[in-house]
């Protein structure tokens, strides 16, 4: 059945409807003076995302060859005990409740951190902030959805659902859409999304859920929007250029690694949250 479901196909489809929203979203900005999005940050995302892409491209082949490895030795598959339809549905919330820790590791782990940032790194909110992506991505994500293949699904349900939610992550980020009712109690809104990009103490470290926001709910992470959100991060790049930005947190990182008294000392730098200090 997914032999005409690539997620090729997927991001043919869902990219220019993305672009789309977000020329949609630019004209609704100018129109109503809502200044949501600035040229030279506009043109850091797309930096960024250029970026991100060629490195997805260039390793997309193989960390799938990995996963397919991986399945060879697997322990348990869904689809040895469950319809197609059903499993597809799972894997869902199977990808997300997966996402939902790689994300929290990437805002409290210092060197997961250092490539998560890129992310959060604008001062604005917007669709194309969701294009935003780091492009050392694709292999922080590796160590936390390799257990996917070995104890659950099929790499190729994987990579064709894990296209469908990337591709819905993007409608969360957006400051026209208000909070949505009852779709707030179970996903992850515009209204949640805008909390997880916002500087606010409150808000830092807060909604990590990508599809679903129930895993925020369950684990102790989740903060509805209630004050005007600042975005950004704590201490802003205070630059547009996206090779600085990539490399910024790296350098920090090295730099207290180099100034540490000990072993100890630099391997917390290196696992410890962003804002750790002997």
């Amino acid at each position: 059945m997914l032999e005409s479901l690539s997620s090729n196909a997927i991001y043919a489809v869902g990219l220019p409807i993305a672009f789309g929203l977000i020329v949609i979203e630019a004209i609704y900005s100018a129109m109503r003076k809502k200044g949501f999005y600035h040229l030279g940050d506009s043109l850091g995302s797309l930096g960024l995302f250029m970026g991100n892409i060629i490195m997805v491209l260039l390793t997309k082949g193989i960390i799938f060859g990995f996963n397919l490895y991986l399945f060879q030795f697997n322990v348990f598959n869904l689809s040895d005990y469950l319809p197609f339809w059903v499993v597809f549905v799972l894997s869902f919330f199977i990808i997300d409740f997966t996402f939902y820790w790689y994300h929290r590791a990437s805002h409290r782990v210092r060197f997961l951190w250092a490539i998560h940032m890129n992310h959060h790194s604008s001062e604005e909110m917007n669709f194309l902030v969701a294009f935003r992506q780091a492009w050392f991505n694709p292999f922080s994500k590796i160590p936390f959805f390799m257990f996917l293949p070995l104890f659950l699904l099929d790499p190729t349900i994987t990579v064709v659902a894990g296209a469908i939610a990337t591709l819905i992550g993007v409608l969360g980020h957006t400051q026209i859409v208000d909070k949505l009712g009852l779709l707030e109690y179970i996903f992850n809104t515009p209204s949640h999304h805008r909390v997880h990009h916002g500087s606010n103490p409150e808000y830092i470290d807060k909604n990590y859920g990508n599809l679903f926001i129930i895993w925020d709910k369950i684990f102790g992470t989740f903060e509805p929007e209630v004050a005007p959100v600042i975005y950004g991060i704590k201490d802003n790049v205070n630059t547009y250029n996206p090779v600085k930005i990539t490399f910024r947190d790296w350098l920090s990182l090295a730099k207290d690694i180099k100034n540490s008294h000990s072993i100890k000392e630099a391997l917390s730098y290196i696992v410890s949250p962003p804002d750790w200090k002997p």
